[in-house]
């Protein structure tokens, strides 16, 4: 007759350990995910020690440690206790060998999960712990689901380990591994047969939920959420106001901060207020990073920033606020929206936890109207277009009530037409968004149509700050005008005080503006040249097409002044015509006649 005891220990010993692992393996996965201490891999190797060493060493040092003379062995002799050859010490040996699999599962799962959306739920105000049960575990579920199920298997089939610790006392710790064992040795083998034909089939059931349960939770991870439905450049002193509201309070955004970075580094001073403030400039300059080190994503090295009179962080003072209470709605490139909650849900996240819920579900109806989604709150976000997923980010951006909207290009995943569906739309809710707006972005017409300020970044400096028609018409310098789009430029050699040589170009030219006596450079953008039917104005030349190319609404003529150009890249000038006036230029005989208008040419010192 087949003995049965050895199935219900090893299925109770398993349990018991699967659900220790559990808790264990989840908890060493989150500290380890975050700890960026000095011995992080001695920790790293000791939890994963069990899961490449043999079996009976594992079991052999758990005896040592245990047994009657080892450190915890003595310490529970002397309260009358032992573990060695118990039910418990079969616990144990499964638990230990069974760790790490639950723990470089859980880990593995963590570490997928995209950081902005941690990033995005400290800025909403949730704390790390919410972020854990609400954001972290649901997302995880189908690696903690498969995590459990290899642990379950791994402790059903403890054999070593199990045996030099518990030994094999029937019905007490003889498991289903070490009856086989025995079973074998001494010439049963049906018993060994039936227990190994039983032992087979959990094993396959467990791998069979592995694969479904990863399968099935693959997507969202689970649904269900909280609810249910340098210089300090002062920007504020020029500014078109018309079409904003006075604010109920005084806004203002003080930022003085430095930070080393690998290439360059970080030191930007600036103020600003209620009017939106576009950051311009090449990637890697450092827009990202202001926006981070203001929502406490990350620390500079020193200075302080202000908000409202609120300090978020002076390294004088020791004053450095988390995320969570520096009230700032983050928009990121990817917009973060959280996959297993709804759109309801995402925009409700970081709403007060003090509203009803009755309150919470209009003002959530309000953001949505507001965005242009209304009706859309039950779908979740892989539902949605992107186009829909960014307003829904901004939407619930704006849900928190934040003092400062920090927008890192909102609009670089979509294509042309819903480019133009968003930034309307976001337009009209900064009109009425009474707090700091900063906007980056490397689309100079977007920059311009959405930002009344703008402020240029250059490896980690400000170049130049004010409103956009003075940074557009008065750059200031040559980078800042190459920043902005010029795309003409040429040395420059001083003749008298109106008059340059431009030494590429090859020719001479009158200026307005006076003469810096350190002249480097002069410029002057693509748009503003101007193709006159006569020679007999200022800063006229005769000049022939080289090359074009084309856009859906404008051309670009590559010309080279003064005699025919050689090849496509024997040119001078690019100028930027649309197509009707194109239409025009190309009936006209050779030369062409182009004018550099005096108060249209920028000069730049060294």
């Amino acid at each position: 007759m087949l003995d049965l005891s050895p199935i219900w220990i090893s299925l109770k010993t398993a349990s018991t350990a699967t659900i220790t692992t559990f808790f264990l393996g989840i908890l060493a996965a989150r500290w380890m995910l975050n700890y960026q201490g000095k011995f992080k891999e001695v920790i790293e190797s000791l939890f994963t020690a069990p899961l490449v060493l043999p079996p009976t060493v594992v079991g052999f040092l758990l005896l040592l440690l245990l047994g009657k003379n080892g450190l915890i062995g003595q310490i529970l002799a002397h309260f009358g206790l032992t573990v060695i050859f118990s039910w418990y010490a079969t616990v144990i040996a499964s638990t230990v060998v069974a760790f790490p699999l639950m723990y470089k599962t859980a880990l593995g799962a963590f570490k997928q999960i995209d950081t902005n959306l941690f990033a995005c739920a400290r800025t909403l105000g949730a704390s790390e712990n919410r972020i854990f049960w609400q954001i972290m575990l649901p997302l995880a579920k189908p690696g903690l689901l498969a995590g459990t199920l290899l642990a379950f298997a791994r402790a059903l089939g403890e054999f070593g380990a199990t045996l030099m610790l518990a030994g094999s006392i029937p019905g007490k710790t003889e498991t289903i591994p070490i009856a086989i064992f025995f079973a074998a040795e001494g010439g049963n083998m049906q018993q060994a047969l039936w227990l190994a034909i039983i032992m087979l089939a959990i094993s396959l059931g467990v791998i069979t939920g592995v694969n479904y349960g990863t399968e099935e939770n693959g997507g969202r991870g689970g649904r269900g959420g909280r609810r249910s439905f340098g210089l300090v450049n002062k920007i504020v002193h020029n500014q078109t106001r018309e079409n904003y509201p006075v604010p109920k309070y005084p806004i203002q955004l003080i930022v003085e901060i430095q930070k080393q970075l690998p290439g360059f580094r970080l030191n930007v001073s600036f103020e600003t207020d209620q009017t939106p403030l576009g950051l311009l400039g090449a990637s890697g300059a450092g827009k990202s990073l202001i926006l981070r080190c203001i929502a406490g994503l990350d620390t500079p090295d020193q200075g302080r920033i202000v908000l409202n009179g609120k300090v978020l962080f002076d390294s004088e003072k020791g004053v450095n606020l988390p995320p969570r209470d520096r009230h700032c709605g983050f928009l990121f490139q990817n917009y973060a929206l959280f996959p297993h909650l709804t759109v309801a849900e995402n925009i409700a996240f970081g709403m007060p936890s003090e509203k009803f819920s009755r309150e919470i579900k209009q003002e959530v109806e309000q953001q949505l109207i507001s965005v242009d989604l209304a009706g859309m709150g039950d779908r979740y976000p892989e539902e949605l277009s992107g186009g829909q997923q960014q307003r829904v980010a901004l939407a619930r951006a704006r849900a928190s009530e934040p003092g400062i909207m920090l927008l890192d290009e909102p609009f670089s995943a979509l294509d042309t037409y819903l480019r133009d569906q968003q930034e309307k739309i976001l337009r009209n809710n900064l009109i009425n968004y009474q707090g700091v707006t900063l906007f980056i972005t490397h689309n100079l017409e977007e920059a311009y149509r959405v930002c009344p300020n703008l402020m240029i970044i250059d490896q980690g400096k400000v170049t130049a700050s004010g409103t956009k028609q003075d940074i557009f018409e008065h750059p200031g310098n040559y980078r800042t005008a190459q920043l902005t789009g010029c795309k003409n430029f040429s040395r420059a050699v001083m003749i008298n005080e109106n008059q340059v040589k431009a030494v590429d170009w090859n020719c001479i030219l009158e200026t307005i503006e006076p003469m810096p006596k350190s002249l480097e450079q002069i410029g002057i953008r693509a748009h503003q040249l101007i193709f006159p039917d006569t020679n007999n104005q200022v800063n006229t030349f005769p000049c022939w097409l080289a090359t074009i190319s084309e856009t859906q609404h404008r051309m670009t003529l590559y010309l080279k002044l003064n005699k025919p150009a050689e090849h496509p890249e024997d040119y001078h000038l690019q100028a930027e015509v649309f197509k009707d006036r194109w239409l025009e230029l190309k009936e006209r005989p050779y030369p062409w006649h182009i004018q550099l208008h005096p108060l249209k040419i920028m000069l730049f010192i060294s």
